[in-house]
């Protein structure tokens, strides 16, 4: 039993997938199903139902499950703490992040931590939400990046920062012309939403409904990339946090008109497992994502504008 096995292990049950546990851990599937065998051999015992689909976690394989993790993050924290006697900052960062994250600004991130961390690796996974959680509460990821976070038993939720959220328009818009709209002049505007699944949408459903405006959904999208696309080719206008459309912005492909009053902000949040011990690449890491922002960086909506109202 090597840690090479329980990883393999741990990975295959959490992802009820032997092929998928092998492309993780960068063997093939023949070969992991032969290690779980053994496995299962030498405990005498059944870890794996292979009769469901996916396949399921029996009783023992849960028991067994447990253990791995807690051996695992044992010999993370040793590497953890083993790092704090060397000289100078090396190791990897997972880093799971929702996608607008890496849209509007992984790349300067990355670049200000290997200014610092020449010697350290960050990896970077670009997920939705819900699954940047659950990378975080089953270690595959040190740190989150993701919105609306909400604190559990198994996770901490640190503050990161308040998105403004405006009404991204396209040049050639009416409402292009303005400093800023309220929400009522919205009403029954073609709209491009959010997937209806995800809580940024169930926020800007609910502030629309409190200013008791409707609008016509033309299309939706669980990701922002495709969402300002759609804006930009004229399929309606949307809300969205203004931070993300810098890029589209500069471009002069977008514009964002402030909403008055400006009420409305998307909550992102920096996530990781509680109790959990980070090297030293990993708090460097930290420090950079809590490093105050200067505030000329945060001045993305009113000089944009193509005149007044």
């Amino acid at each position: 039993m090597t840690l090479e096995t329980l990883r393999l292990y741990r990975d295959i049950a959490q992802s009820h997938s032997f092929s998928a546990g092998a492309q993780m851990n960068g063997v093939s599937q023949s070969s992991a199903t032969q290690q779980i065998q053994q496995l299962e051999r030498s405990l005498r015992t059944t870890l794996l139902d292979r009769g469901t689909r996916p396949l399921s976690v029996t009783d023992a394989g849960k028991l067994y499950l447990e253990f791995c993790r807690d051996v695992l993050r044992r010999e993370e924290e040793f590497r953890a703490a083993l790092d704090q006697f060397r000289s100078g900052v090396d190791g990897t960062v997972r880093i799971a992040a929702i996608y607008s994250v890496g849209l509007s600004e992984m790349s300067e991130l990355e670049q200000e931590f290997s200014r610092r961390c020449p010697s350290a690796r960050l990896e970077v996974e670009y997920l939705r939400p819900e699954k940047v959680q659950e990378a975080v509460l089953t270690d595959r990821a040190d740190l989150g990046l993701m919105s609306y976070a909400e604190s559990t038993r198994e996770m901490t939720v640190l503050p990161w920062r308040e998105e403004e959220m405006v009404v991204a328009v396209a040049p050639s818009h009416p409402l292009a012309r303005w400093t800023g709209v309220h929400a009522r002049e919205l009403e029954g505007m073609e709209f491009v939403a959010f997937d209806e699944d995800l809580p940024i949408r169930r926020d800007v459903d609910r502030f629309l409904r409190e200013h008791g405006v409707t609008v016509q959904v033309t299309v939706h999208f669980d990701n922002l990339q495709m969402m300002k696309e759609a804006v930009a080719y004229g399929a309606g206008v949307s809300i969205m946090p203004a931070r993300v459309m810098r890029e589209e912005i500069a471009q002069g492909r977008l514009l964002a008109v402030r909403l008055i009053p400006s009420t409305l902000f998307r909550p992102v949040r920096i996530v990781h497992r509680k109790r959990k011990r980070f090297n030293r690449a990993t708090d460097a890491f930290l420090e950079i994502l809590q490093a105050p922002v200067p505030a000329a960086a945060e001045t993305l909506v009113g000089a944009t504008q193509n005149g007044n109202r």
